[in-house]
């Protein structure tokens, strides 16, 4: 099942009236919300529902935990109605599929796709050296990414630069959310395995997450709608 849209913009912030302005002509305009630990933390499943709206929303709480916890956070996630919700792939293969119970059990028809995040895209291999894992980042997005599907998750999280391999590794059924996503032009920040749009969706992404780009932007609707038109092009 296709997710309802192709971009969701990341309000990272921790205050709701911070994301309801920054959310201002962005609902409604076809683009998803994410919203992820901090601003949960802060205001709740009454912030969340004030901000997202109608808008699909992406629950980015990358969970990581004993399987029953995180069986009983994601049946707790799930009264917010989240198109999507994150853990953890390095969780293993017990705590994904229990997550992915937990979703079928409390969603019902409506439930969540459960998506894990392989590598974070602030991330590169010397990054995984220092913790232990040797070899290619994207040898280890495949492995952890093979295991998701295996565990009975929805897709995954990765970085522009794995889709392209994931997509022909895993097949066309198995959704790629793809944040690292920087519009042409755009500053990099503190991402290190970044692309464009357009490119992004070419590899094979189901959805773009879109941060600073849109929330640091003088006029946020305007640079969503200028997203838009790139991936469309």
């Amino acid at each position: 099942m296709p997710l309802p849209v192709k971009l969701f913009c990341a309000l990272d912030v921790a205050a709701r009236a911070d994301a309801m302005r920054l959310s201002e002509g962005i609902v409604g305009s076809g683009v998803g919300v994410k919203l992820g630990l901090e601003f949960f933390v802060a205001e709740g499943p009454e912030g969340v529902r004030a901000v997202a709206r109608n808008a699909p929303l992406f629950l980015d709480l990358k969970l990581h935990d004993i399987p029953n916890t995180v069986a009983g956070a994601i049946a707790s996630a799930c009264r917010v109605n989240p198109t999507l919700i994150t853990v953890m792939a390095s969780g293993g293969r017990a705590m994904m599929r229990a997550a992915a119970d937990a979703a079928r059990k409390a969603g019902g028809a409506k439930r969540p796709r459960i998506v894990a995040v392989t590598v974070l895209t602030s991330l590169d291999k010397s990054d995984l050296i220092e913790t232990g894992i040797d070899g290619a980042v994207a040898d280890h997005a495949l492995r952890l990414a093979r295991l998701a599907r295996e565990s009975g998750l929805d897709g995954v999280v990765c970085s522009p630069h794995e889709v392209a391999l994931l997509r022909g590794a895993l097949g066309a059924d198995f959704l790629l959310v793809v944040p690292g996503v920087r519009p042409t032009g755009s500053a990099v920040g503190d991402q290190k395995r970044v692309m464009t749009p357009a490119d992004a969706l070419k590899a094979g992404a189901d959805a773009l997450v879109v941060g600073r780009p849109i929330t640091q932007a003088k006029d946020p609707a305007a640079a969503t709608r200028a997203i838009l038109s790139e991936m469309a092009a």
